[in-house]
């Protein structure tokens, strides 16, 4: 595995160096040219580590501590990951199917 970056750093200190007002978006959070709006922003960030999930809006599912049969658990588990996400369809189909 090359440890080499692709990134053109002489390009990055020649445009950091010309003070060159930084191409944003108008949908962006800030504007990346105002150095107060850059600390508001920075301020209320919550920062996360690589693949770490962010609070849920609103919870969607219920933590529940249940006993199942072992053969209904191997069934569901043989089907490799995922297993409770097809769990949980399956009892919500059982449902959508005995309403009244």
């Amino acid at each position: 595995m090359s440890t080499s970056s692709k990134t053109d750093w002489d390009r990055i200190k020649r445009e950091a160096d010309a003070e060159t007002p930084v191409a944003h978006d108008a949908e962006s959070p800030y504007d990346p040219n105002d150095p107060a709006a850059v600390d508001a922003f920075w301020d209320t960030a919550t920062v996360r580590r690589q693949g770490e999930r962010g609070p849920q809006k609103a919870p969607v599912k219920e933590l529940v501590t249940l006993r199942l049969s072992p053969d209904v658990v191997d069934y569901f588990k043989a089907g490799g990951s995922g297993w409770q996400t097809r769990l949980n369809q399956a009892l919500k189909d059982y449902i959508h199917e005995h309403q009244r």
